[in-house]
């Protein structure tokens, strides 16, 4: 049987979302697809039934090897058309994720390939995430929550992890993109505010913020928080 765009784009969602989930509820996964349970329940165990998931009941599903390469395809797409949109079309980085879920669906292979060109071979997304390869391989990214860094070390923002469009707007306006490199001064304790030595200005963040964002630490510091150990994306 061969995969259908629909399965891919199930495989691509439920990909981004046990990133963050051990296993992912099928009701997590309804709200992000936006389809019904017995749709979502159909395609699941359609899934299943040819390998490429996993799914405990009352628990969730997540995606066996062959499930994670089936959804590469789609989520190459979606970040590469995210890239299109806000570099060639200068739409504004905090609508790309949901103008993408519109604007992929008339996309086909020729034109991902101009996509791709136009804007300058991209190997990440605007928020940062790695797009794959046309083969089928995704790029390793090695970065933290910045949460988990100690205070004292120097930083590089490495991706922003939300769709939340005022969330966005907000770490837009305060610079706080992929690429900015900054030096962590404090972390107030009991999930309190950060405060982060940067150019043209300082910046002091709450601990919501901070958690969607994921540092590369090019200098650790010697703050009493150890850098989670976390494995490659």
């Amino acid at each position: 049987m061969s995969v259908s765009p629909a399965m891919q784009r199930y495989a691509a969602e439920i990909y981004r979302l046990q990133q963050d989930h051990e296993q992912v509820p099928l009701s997590l996964l309804s709200s992000h697809v936006e389809s019904s349970a017995q749709a979502i329940s159909t395609m699941v165990k359609r899934l299943q039934k040819l390998g490429y998931l996993v799914h405990e009941p009352y628990r969730g599903v997540r995606l066996t090897p062959e499930g994670e390469q089936i959804a590469m395809p789609s989520l190459r797409r979606h970040r590469l058309t995210e890239v299109f949109l806000v570099k060639v079309m200068k739409y504004d980085w905090a609508t790309a994720h949901e103008l993408s879920d519109v604007f992929e669906k008339g996309v086909n292979d020729e034109i991902e390939d101009r996509m791709d060109e136009l804007a300058g071979r991209p190997t990440r997304c605007p928020h940062g995430e790695p797009i794959p390869s046309k083969d089928g391989v995704m790029p390793v990214i090695r970065d933290v929550p910045l949460i988990d860094v100690p205070s004292g070390s120097d930083c590089i923002i490495s991706r922003v992890r939300t769709h939340d469009m005022e969330k966005l707007h907000y770490i837009g306006e305060l610079g706080l993109v992929p690429g900015k490199a900054f030096h962590l001064l404090s972390c107030a304790p009991f999930k309190g505010p950060l405060r982060l030595q940067m150019k043209p200005q300082d910046h002091l963040i709450g601990y919501e913020l901070a958690s969607s964002l994921w540092v590369e630490v090019t200098k650790l510091g010697e703050g009493n928080k150890p850098v989670q150990k976390l494995p490659a994306r």
